[in-house]
């Protein structure tokens, strides 16, 4: 039996344990947050089937609930160095040390900081929220403005902290592009009558199922899709948003007031785990992401021998594809453990 660390407690980290579990290894998961789940613990209705969150973590919550599988929470890995006999010593944040004969990072992502696209207004107007800030609406089960008033009209932009070199985030988040499509769908539903207007300058609907879900937001719901980059915000007297936005489709200006604007906010690299990949001397991409050893054939392995990557850390994914790599991940683990070889 082997001993895997997963530093991570998200989706993919789960999936991982599950698996590795089931391949009859002993793990450790450590998590920096009292739950688990990550982020997806956040979202309410998931792309393309509107499947709850908090089915797909209770699915993931059942695969932990094994005898191999320990779980860490409200802690970090402070330190972590190879042994000289190729395992791995893990200090944790309670002082406690871990050995390991591998470590997978499941470590996620960051949401761009919408702070720093003032022009959007984020911070400064009270009724310009993110993607994320209005997710916990919908769980909560209203959609109100910063008054308490059901908005009527509500804006969402797209692509805010990805491809945009002023915030030196070049790479697409991939996934921004749905998000904002079934949220549109989800306003709509919970707000009738309400007019939702998704601002994007190109949509990337890439998955199976995601098509579909742009074609029912506009035949079905009526959700208006401009095409064009949102070039200021403004408050009105009565607390709405003033927006000016290029439309590049028609090739003029547009104007108009929202009771609410929603800033569809992209992946960033996780900057919380620097200082240990940095202490490994484990390379990152042109992105800031965890670096992969070969992108067609090697995906799940970093520039060091022993160190693993699965889910969101390396790339943007969606939460399918952060479970298929998960998954991908423990069965590289498993076959190079197997064959002593790290």
């Amino acid at each position: 039996m082997k001993k895997i660390l997963i530093i991570g407690g998200g989706i993919a980290g789960m999936e991982a344990a599950h698996e590795l579990a089931a391949l009859g290894h002993s793990v450790v998961i450590v998590e920096r947050k009292d739950t688990l789940g990550g982020h997806v613990r956040k979202w309410d209705r998931l792309f393309p089937n509107k499947r709850s969150s908090e089915e797909v973590i209770a699915h993931l919550l059942q695969g932990v609930k094994h005898p191999l599988i320990e779980i860490r929470l409200k802690r970090t890995v402070v330190d972590l160095r190879r042994n000289p006999n190729g395992t791995f010593l893990a200090i944790l944040s309670d002082e406690t040390p871990i050995t390991t004969d591998a470590v997978l990072f499941c470590t996620g992502y960051h949401l761009f900081d919408a702070y720093k696209k003032e022009e959007y207004g984020y911070g400064i107007y009270n009724n310009v929220i993110t993607s994320a800030e209005l997710e916990r609406m919908f769980k909560n089960g209203k959609v109100l403005t910063a008054e308490g008033k059901t908005p009527e009209r509500i804006g969402i932009v797209h692509c805010v902290g990805s491809r945009d070199a002023k915030c030196g985030n070049l790479h697409c988040s991939r996934i921004c592009c749905v998000t904002g499509v079934k949220q549109a769908i989800e306003l709509k539903e919970l707000i009738p009558g309400v007019e939702v207007f998704n601002f994007y300058m190109d949509l990337r609907m890439f998955g199976r199922g995601f098509e579909q879900l742009y074609l029912e937001a506009q035949q079905q719901h009526r959700v208006r899709f401009v095409r064009g980059r949102l070039s200021e915000a403004s408050e009105t007297q009565d607390r709405r948003i003033y927006l000016k936005v290029d439309d590049t489709l028609v090739g003029r200006p547009m104007k108009m007031t929202v009771d609410l604007l929603v800033l569809m906010v992209g992946f960033e690299p996780r900057k919380t785990t620097l200082p240990l990949l940095e202490r490994l001397g484990i390379e990152r991409n042109e992105d800031g992401f965890i670096k992969v050893r070969d992108c067609h054939f090697d995906e799940n392995r970093t520039n060091v021998n022993g160190i693993y990557v699965a889910g969101a850390c390396t790339s943007a994914k969606s939460i399918s594809e952060t479970l298929t790599d998960a998954c991908s991940a423990a069965l590289e683990i498993h076959r190079n453990l197997s064959s002593k070889k790290s």
